[in-house]
């Protein structure tokens, strides 16, 4: 009978032990009472080649100001309509979009003006440069320019409640802010190993993002994402295990349930056959 007792609790402890709580589920477990966080070095979103860009330009004048803006045009049932004409310019009708596409050179063709190059430039750059040429050209005496990205956007992928591309609508806009607009990470998510691909130059460079160390994370200098910034989350082992033809493997549970029923019936059948065990 000793060796039932035996055999029973060594099964108890292992079964236990494949189904013990995570610890890393938590975010932030670095941080006690009221923690200072460093800040990394933001560097501002700038346009570059095949960025959708908006500019609006607005003045006392509404004729002269028409000149430079590109015209709206909308279907025949009043949807929003998109186009795109030889020129690389981008018209939204309804919801008075007017945009342009930034060329291989970086340039946009800009009403009246012509070429002017907008690449490695920032949102405030770009506006501001437009209205310098506007007032240099002296066709229009007290221009506003606001130029914005229409193209904006992340790609949120793997252990995530809703995965998908999401528009970036500021310039400060950081990865638990993507993630948010993901739905959070599922319980399955591989915390400790969040995968950032950014593309830097002619090449993507992949960055690990920590969520359990806000001390890493804040400091990372992918905190603050950029334009076209992939980020997939990875399953745990868990997930991992689930993913399997029926999950049944040695590091499952299930597993461990049938090994556990498998030791009991021996063990019967050892007790019943033996006499005097």
């Amino acid at each position: 009978m000793k060796l039932f007792t035996k055999l029973i609790l060594a099964a108890f402890v292992v079964l236990t032990a494949s189904c013990g709580t995570p610890k890393n589920i938590v975010y932030f477990q670095d941080i006690r009472g009221n923690a200072t966080l460093p800040t990394t070095n933001t560097e501002p979103i700038k346009f570059k080649p095949m960025d959708q860009i908006s500019v609006i330009v607005n003045s006392r004048d509404p004729q002269v100001t028409a000149m430079f803006n590109l015209p709206y045009y909308t279907n025949r049932i009043g949807q929003s309509v998109s186009s795109t004409n030889a020129a690389g310019t981008v018209t939204s009708g309804t919801q008075g979009i007017s945009g342009y596409i930034v060329d291989s050179n970086g340039d946009i063709d800009f009403p009246v003006l012509g070429k002017i190059h907008v690449a490695g430039l920032t949102r405030e750059e770009a506006a501001e440069k437009i209205k310098d040429e506007l007032l240099e050209s002296r066709q229009i005496k007290d221009p506003v320019v606001t130029v914005t990205f229409m193209n904006l956007g992340v790609t949120v992928l793997g252990e995530v409640m809703h995965p998908g591309r999401y528009k970036i609508d500021r310039d400060r806009f950081t990865i638990l802010d993507a993630l948010a607009l993901a739905g959070d990470l599922t319980i399955n998510a591989e915390r400790e190993e969040v995968i950032l691909l950014r593309q830097e130059g002619k090449k993507d460079r992949a960055y690990v993002l920590n969520m359990l160390d806000a001390q890493q994370l804040y400091a990372s200098p992918v905190f603050y994402l950029q334009q076209g910034d992939v980020i997939y989350v990875k399953p745990n082992d868990k997930r991992v295990r689930e993913s399997t033809v029926n999950g049944n493997n040695v590091r499952s549970t299930s597993f461990w349930f049938s090994v556990i029923s498998m030791l009991t019936s021996v063990t019967l059948l050892v007790l019943r056959f033996i006499p005097g065990l």
